[in-house]
């Protein structure tokens, strides 16, 4: 049986040349060459996603693929698709590199300039390696074989406006409407959604940072089910144990949650951590919540610029959420869209505490009236970033769609 090969390399002149040379290997069919690591992990998502079987033996990784660098696109490969052995191309072959490129997940290194003989021994041992593995996986092994969920960071402007709340109830809904959901609490020191949804838990994402292979198993020992359904991985009830997690940490874990679950919400609280940078350079959508007033759409504007200052995320790719917005505030969404060079969700959170105090209080903010204002605008909100599998408002008990809602910290949908 032949051995299919997926080049990922983003340099034409370096496509060339490795396409020519895996052509000329014997009992090799690769496969189109994908250009970026987005189009790597999507190729291989939509093929895993009809069966383990239609996926390459092999993929070749070049060193300046992008945008991702190639040590995290051969972890994120190596995690999502096991079935699938890497080889990573690269001009340093040196001790080091070879070692993060184990570390990675990488099968093997070739180095540059290739040579054919080097190219077909290492493809040849790896394609038998990745027969071996499809052959065990066979008889009932885990495997990520997700297309990959959509995955949500929610930061606040600063604190106290109200990024928790969003994160939960867009949770909720997301939950409520079908789709297999988990809720990250990594806001690392000063997390609260545990209190919020009245949660005892002994794991944390903390116990998840020193572990480089995150299997299903592992996952789910680290993760709390609650009562909604919702899963919950929560961060360490010891603030100082957050420095365990690292940006590297926080990529891997965001990685496997992806493959496991349709939606991953993220509450990256209002303080940027290397964790939290590294949740909202990954996500699909990053939300950043703030409320109308002065001090907090300053904050909004300090944020934007540093995301876009340190690469993390560009104005443009940033959704602002408007929470506890009323129709007489001076400050209304489109100003606040002038100032930030964001885009600004339709959907605006009105200022309705009343509504929320008593769950807030109680710690239950899962069981919030379905016909608080509040909660209809965040699952609203949720409809319109299309986390939910059917309109919200459609789902049962006739729970109206609301375009609008309030928010400052928290709440849940009934039943």
């Amino acid at each position: 049986m032949p051995t299919r090969i997926l080049p990922a390399v983003g340099d034409a002149d370096a496509v060339r040349s490795v396409t020519t040379l895996l052509s000329q290997l014997p009992d090799a069919e690769p496969v189109a060459p994908v250009v970026d690591s987005t189009q790597l992990v999507d190729t291989l998502a939509r093929l895993a996603a009809e069966s383990v079987d239609e996926l390459p033996e092999v993929v070749v990784v070049h060193e300046r693929i992008g945008p991702v660098p190639a040590l995290e696109l051969i972890r994120e490969v190596a995690l999502r698709f096991p079935a699938v052995g890497v080889i990573l191309v690269t001009s340093d072959a040196g001790p080091g590199l070879f070692q993060a490129a184990m570390d990675s997940g990488a099968r093997g290194l070739v180095a540059l300039p290739l040579s054919y003989e080097e190219l077909a021994n290492r493809v040849q041992a790896v394609a038998q390696w990745s027969v071996g593995v499809r052959r065990h996986l066979g008889h009932g092994g885990d495997v990520f074989t997700g297309v990959g969920g959509t995955v949500v960071t929610v930061s606040g402007a600063k604190g106290g406006v109200g990024a928790t709340l969003a994160a939960v109830q867009l949770a909720l809904a997301s939950q409520a409407s079908g789709r297999s959901t988990v809720l990250v609490d990594m806001d690392l020191q000063t997390g609260d959604v545990a209190s919020y949804l009245d949660v005892q838990f002994r794991r944390s994402v903390a116990d998840l940072a020193a572990i480089t292979d995150i299997s299903p198993r592992v996952l789910a020992d680290a993760l709390f089910r609650h009562d909604t359904g919702l899963a919950l991985l929560l961060a360490p009830g010891e603030g100082e144990r957050g420095e365990e997690v690292t940006d590297r940490a926080a990529r891997q874990i965001v990685s496997a949650l992806r493959s496991r679950y349709e939606t991953v919400v993220i509450d990256c609280g209002a303080q940027l951590s290397g964790a939290g940078a590294a949740a909202v350079e990954m996500a699909d959508t990053a939300l950043l919540v703030t409320t109308p007033d002065v001090v907090a759409v300053r904050g909004a504007k300090r944020t934007v610029r540093m995301w876009d200052r340190l690469q993390i995320r560009k104005a443009e790719e940033t959704t602002v959420v408007v929470n506890r917005h009323t129709r007489s505030t001076e400050i209304q969404p489109p100003l606040i869209q002038r100032i930030t060079g964001t885009t600004v969700a339709a959907t605006a959170v009105p200022a309705n505490f009343k509504e929320l105090q008593a769950v807030v209080d109680a710690g239950r903010v899962h069981e919030l009236d379905s016909r608080s204002a509040v909660k209809q605008a965040l699952w609203g909100l949720a409809g319109e970033l299309g986390l939910v599998k059917a309109p919200v408002g459609e789902r049962k008990g006739g729970r109206p769609r609301g375009d609008r809602g309030s928010g400052s910290l928290r709440r849940r949908r009934d039943g």
